[in-house]
């Protein structure tokens, strides 16, 4: 039992000895400070997007085709002779589906074929942003969407926000060090993250008698935005 007792107590001595080793050590954890910045570039578009369409109707597929591609080619011959370069206009969607109509007993009473043709357009002259609706729903398009400002190189401002981002973050992290009475020791991580989407400002739908081209569609700013998360030591 002397014996038993011993050799228990040794254990513990050892164990003890072990928690004050550098196994021991390495089970601290650093001290760490955690902030955010954030940064806004505001920059004034230069390109603006938009998708226009145009629907034909008629009693065969094969009259509403025909409808449709003889609009839709005077859409984009008045697009380009705005001025609107060929790989500027871009098809984003053709549909071809049949529509029925039904009477007050549920019975269809006319069969119909629908064409929807749209295409993407890239307009670089905003000034001329309000001639180029006007004159393509003259032409035959009866369906504009989201019309979309942009900035054709952001790379730019997109790195000023990110400057600006990290510069705040680091300008906390110094005032807060300074009012807990700590002092920052090294920058141990950074992330920096963007958010920069273009922000639509209309949509339009159906044929427009009136002139639009004076409409007042104006490109206004947008905002290019960047947050950073900073992690420093505290010494």
């Amino acid at each position: 039992m002397k014996r038993k007792g011993l050799l228990t107590a040794g254990l513990l001595l050892l164990l003890l000895l072990s928690a004050c080793g550098p196994l021991g050590l390495t089970q601290q954890t650093d001290r760490t400070l955690n902030v955010s910045g954030r940064g806004e570039v505001y920059v004034v578009p230069d390109i603006a997007y938009v998708y226009v369409g145009v629907r034909s109707e008629a009693e065969s597929v094969t009259d509403a085709l025909d409808m449709n591609n003889v609009e839709a080619m005077q859409v984009s011959q008045t697009l380009q002779s705005l001025g609107v370069a060929p790989e500027d206009i871009q098809t984003s969607a053709f549909n071809v589906y049949p529509q029925q109509e039904y009477g007050p007993e549920g019975q269809i009473v006319r069969t119909y074929y629908v064409v929807e043709n749209s295409v993407f357009v890239r307009v670089r002259a905003l000034d001329r942003l309000g001639e180029i609706l006007d004159q393509v729903v003259r032409s035959g398009a009866n369906k504009i969407n989201g019309v979309t400002f942009d900035v054709e190189d952001r790379e730019a401002a997109t790195a000023e926000a990110r400057r600006q981002a990290i510069a705040d973050a680091r300008a906390k992290a110094q005032e807060m060090a300074e009012a807990a009475g700590i002092e920052l020791g090294d920058l141990q991580t950074i992330h920096v993250y963007g958010s920069d989407l273009p922000i639509p400002l209309v949509q339009m739908e159906g044929r427009v008698a009136t002139d639009m081209s004076g409409a007042p569609i104006a490109a206004g700013q947008l905002v290019l935005t960047a947050e950073a998360s900073l992690t420093y030591l505290i010494r």
